[in-house]
């Protein structure tokens, strides 16, 4: 933010704070595995944060940094500053800021996922484009922590009384837009118990916060209720796994740069190049669109989850999908992303896959044919001689694609992709442990 935007929005957050009887400011940032981490400031520390940020110690974050280098500086973003529907009462309310954190000497910390984006967004910028993206999290509710019991049975689009989980919704929604985060719609999705808020697109930073916020009033929503609500890829064998559909598009100025009135799809070359890097490099990103062993649980055929590396308009097996063109609507057109899930990190998973997608506006890459039918009834040879590729089937070969990958390492940085394989590889051995080697061949022979 300019100096003098960020000037006149710290007067006005400094003025709002007081006009709205705030007592307490959470700082909030993320970890590299997407967790929110907060601490608290009160209110007479507000300008001096804004100023010069806070201090606290970075050595206990996943991801930051060692022990004897643990100083770390957390500066407030004034854009994000919105109150806690329910932390606040009514002579006291509690606040919220989204932080970038900082070296004590001032220098941008590389190891902060929001910074990761950032710089993503920059190069993005400064080939004159701004990346918008409009992603859709699905989730669970169970009837409470300790069980996978369903709150409902309902299946798409579902209404059946009486519906517990559209009350949840409803709530959720009214907190997520009193923060400033409009909602397109809501719904029920395939599976018993298993729902969906859509976001109205924006620039990927702003979804990014606005993703990590979503994810906690959801959360906050149902515990106030008594229930529970889970991101988890796949809690439940047997039924589909929760997914981010994530949308995107690139804007120059006002204008869609995905959009090409005299094209059959209406999609301009620059967006087949965008697509095309996605498909290329798609293998490689997957460890941080999918970071959880329990991702590749939901990546199997049969539960509308993609598997396989395809493109197409109107089918929704592939991996990439475009929506079909509304006329009137230029400013809609749109690729939609379907591998992601919505317990990644949002920050650097936007990241990856613009990188992706810039890579192939810079290199001219060409999608493959589109598949318009369902590459799941495909035979195995059929798909052989397509040249039909597959996402990684496990976590471990998702890390070991991504390890050797230059673009993944250019989009993270050094540091977030060291350290980020590093804590992934754990994640594994810790998943191996638990198992013999024998279910692990069996469980990788299955994918």
């Amino acid at each position: 933010m300019p100096a003098e935007n960020r000037a006149k929005t710290k007067e006005y957050v400094v003025a709002a704070a007081r006009e709205q009887n705030v007592r307490f400011v959470r700082l909030w940032f993320t970890d590299i595995l997407g967790f929110l981490k907060s601490f608290s400031i009160t209110i007479s520390e507000l300008e001096r944060a804004l100023d010069l940020g806070s201090g606290f110690d970075g050595s206990s974050i996943n991801g930051f940094v060692r022990i004897d280098e643990s100083d770390m500086i957390a500066l407030p973003d004034p854009a994000t500053f919105q109150i806690l529907p329910w932390r606040s009462r009514e002579n006291e309310s509690v606040a919220r800021m989204f932080c970038d954190i900082y070296w004590p000497g001032g220098q941008p910390f590389e190891g902060d996922p929001r910074y990761v984006l950032k710089r993503n967004l920059r190069r993005a910028a400064d080939l004159g484009y701004t990346f918008y993206v409009g992603p859709e999290l699905e989730y669970f509710y169970f009837k409470n922590s300790e069980t996978t019991e369903f709150l409902d049975h309902g299946g798409y689009f579902d209404l059946t009384p009486p519906d517990i989980a559209t009350d949840l919704r409803r709530e959720t929604i009214v907190v997520l837009e009193s923060m400033g985060i409009p909602v397109e719609y809501s719904h029920h999705e395939v599976a018993p118990s298993q729902h969906e808020i859509d976001l109205h697109y924006a620039d990927a930073l702003t979804m990014a916060d606005a993703v990590m916020t979503y994810r906690l009033v959801v959360k906050q929503v149902a515990q106030s209720n008594g229930v529970y609500a889970t991101f988890m890829p796949k809690p439940v064998h047997g039924v589909n796994g929760s997914g981010m559909h994530v949308h995107m598009s690139l804007f120059e100025g006002e204008r869609n740069a995905f959009f090409d009135r005299e094209d059959p799809q209406h999609l301009s070359d620059l967006a087949k190049h965008f697509a095309a890097g996605l498909l290329t490099h798609a293998p490689e990103i997957t460890s941080v669109t999918n970071q959880w062993v329990n991702s590749y649980k939901r990546l199997l055929p049969g539960y509308e989850a993609p598997v396989y590396i395809t493109w197409a308009r109107k089918n929704r097996a592939d991996l990439i999908r475009i929506p079909e063109y509304q006329p009137g609507r230029e400013e809609a057109t749109r690729i939609v992303y379907r591998s992601p899930d919505p317990a990644c990190n949002p920050y650097l998973a936007f990241s990856v896959m613009l990188a992706a997608g810039l890579e192939g506006i810079g290199k001219k890459h060409k999608p493959p044919p589109p598949i318009e039918r369902n590459v799941f009834e495909m035979t195995e040879e059929e798909r052989r001689q397509g040249g039909i590729g597959t996402l990684p089937g496990s976590l471990y070969e998702a890390i070991e694609l991504s390890e050797g990958s230059d673009l993944v390492r250019g989009a993270l940085g050094e540091h977030v992709f060291t350290t980020f394989i590093q804590n992934r590889k754990v994640d594994w051995d810790r998943y191996r442990s638990q198992v013999t080697d024998h279910e692990i061949k069996q469980y990788l022979a299955i994918l």
